[in-house]
Order: C-alpha cells, then structure tokens, then sequence
C-alpha cells in the first residue's frame, strides 16, 4: 500500500481536480489517511483470498452510481478485477493476470526489464499504453500528524530534544527475515549508552520478537517495548519521531522510508531488488552467502547464516555513516 502511493502521486499530478478513491482492506485505512492524493478509503470486506462472488456483485452494484470513470487493479488476481467489472466502471486498467480478459479492457502487457520494481510497476498503470514510462516514480511521502505526535511523546515521556533509534525485529513473512534478537540487543545497547531513548515497535504477532530483543538487554533496560500497544496510525506517527530506525524487510521499513527516515534495511533471505525502501536515507545491509536470497519462511539448512553473520558492528557503522551523511 506504500508503494502504491506512487501512482496516487502520478494520477494527481496529471490531475490535480482527479477524485481518487481506493478499494482496500480495512487495515489500510490509517496508511491511505496519511496520503494526501486519496480522497476516499472505501473498505474491501473480503478476506485474503476469498472469492465471495456474490458479496463483490453486490459491491459492485452499490458503485455504480458513483460515477467512476476508470478503475486501476493492482492485485494480478481475477478475483480483485470483478468489483470494477460489476461496477460497470467504463476503463478498467490493470496488468495481465490470471485470466482477467474481458474483465479488464485496458490490459496491459508486463515487460518485467522495464519495470524490475514493483513500485514502477504500480506508478506505470497512471500513464496510457504505450507511453514512455518513468525511469524513477515519485517517492512515497505519508503525511504525519502533529498532535498525535505531541500526545504520544508526553503518554510515553519521550524527551523531545534526545536522539531516538527506532527498532523494527519482527517480520510478517516469517522467522527468516529477522536478524537474531541478540544482534539486536547488541545495536539497541550501543545507543542507548550513547544516551539515545530505543523504541521496539511492531504489531501484537511481533511481541515475541520484541520480546526476545528485551530479554537480551536484560532487566532494568531502559528500552521501550511498544509491540501490539499501538495502532497502525501511531506506529507511523512514533516512526516519524525516529532519528534513526533499523528494521528487517517488513511493512514498517516501506512506512519508516515514506516519512524519510535515516534507515537500515536487514535483508538475508530475501532481496531489496523488487521491493526496495523507497527513501533518500536509505541503506540495505544485503547478505552475499551462497544460498541467500533463498525466499523461504524459514531458513531450509537450519543455520540461518544471511541474517546471523551480518554483525551489530557493520549495522551500526552502515547507520552511522548514514547520520553522518557519509553514506
């Protein structure tokens, strides 16, 4: 959904009088707020994968008088093209998918070496076919809310003028992204002696991961656990406050870019290449191993090397080089 804010951006700014509505799960909606291009977040109400053909009929009855011109899918799948087809939407644009013809009537063809990225892909589908397409989208950029920002560092007695690092060690995919709770122990510790306040952020299923970070600091730590505690519109606002975040490949690294955060993107079982941070202040610390990227949920040797050999100390020397301005 961040990197989608790329074509929101290339659509307004063909059209800045362009309504622009966006179709999308629920949990969407503190992200799609943020972004000034949406007008409207409309809630999606199916699950991941489900089909309910007859709750998408009956969506897509209730849009048709809304008088939209033209749908974008983003989703390759048949189902996420119905809604826009039941909808009688006149031009209903999308990649080829999995047999979408005639559901869509502005297919277009993926020539993947021109657009390597997902966020090109995405920001693509705002020109007509055929168009010459944009060597780099505009950067996603979510908008911060200052008030929230006020009340949550007086709730959570962050001090205002202290450097703040914030930690990002859980991953939605699986185990095989995080780098080991101790290295980041290790990193939190470095800065924390530097008198910086360290916050662990991450959704309720990240807890564990959190968890284990604040175990290895040991009791007493002055490091702020924050895991499941927060809703999706202030983990944004807390990131925003960040001097610095380190994160795995995870939701909270694309969001950690989009408010141009200096960061450290930990990558061993997968890669950065088709869905890179996109920010100015951006590292991604890659394992060379021979068997990574292996995009596996967990480590199938067992050793977990890409993410246990990447070592605290070239993190933190790869984030200070980045405070610096050297990197």
């Amino acid at each position: 959904m961040v990197m989608a804010q790329s074509l929101f951006m290339n659509l307004k700014a063909q059209s800045p009088e362009r309504v622009l509505d966006v179709l999308a799960p629920a949990w969407s909606e503190p992200l799609l707020a943020r972004m000034p291009q949406v007008s409207a977040a409309l809630t999606l109400p199916f699950g991941h994968g489900q089909l309910a053909l007859a709750g998408r009929r009956e969506l897509g009855k209730r849009l048709r008088g809304a008088g939209y011109g033209q749908a974008i899918v983003l989703p390759n799948s048949l189902k996420s093209a119905l809604v826009p087809w039941f909808a009688n939407i006149p031009r209903r644009t999308g990649w080829r998918g999995e047999w979408r013809y005639g559901l869509l009537n502005d297919l277009r063809t993926l020539d993947a070496d021109q657009c390597p990225q997902m966020v090109q892909r995405f920001a693509a589908l705002a020109l007509d076919a055929g168009s010459r397409l944009l060597e780099s989208p505009p950067r996603p950029r979510l908008e911060v809310d200052d008030g929230q920002v006020a009340r949550l560092r007086q709730a959570l007695s962050l001090e205002e003028g202290r450097s703040t690092l914030a930690l990002c060690p859980g991953a939605e995919f699986g185990e095989a992204k995080c780098w080991p709770p101790g290295h980041y122990a290790a990193l939190a510790q470095c800065y924390l002696d530097r008198g910086w306040q360290v916050l662990l952020l991450g959704s309720a299923k990240d807890r564990a991961a959190t968890g284990a970070v604040h175990e290895a600091l040991g009791s007493g730590s002055a490091c702020l656990d924050l895991a499941g505690d927060t809703t999706l519109s202030e983990a944004i606002d807390l990131l925003s406050m960040a001097d610095a975040v380190v994160t795995n490949d995870s939701g909270l690294m694309h969001i950690a870019a989009a408010l141009q955060r200096p960061l450290v993107a930990i990558y061993g079982a997968t890669s950065p290449l088709f869905t890179p941070p996109q920010g100015d202040r951006v590292a991604c610390r890659v394992s060379t191993i021979e068997c990574a990227p292996c995009f596996q949920r967990t480590c199938p040797l067992g050793h977990h090397r890409c993410m246990r050999e990447t070592l605290p100390g070239q993190v933190i020397a790869e984030l200070d080089a980045l405070l610096a301005g050297t990197r």
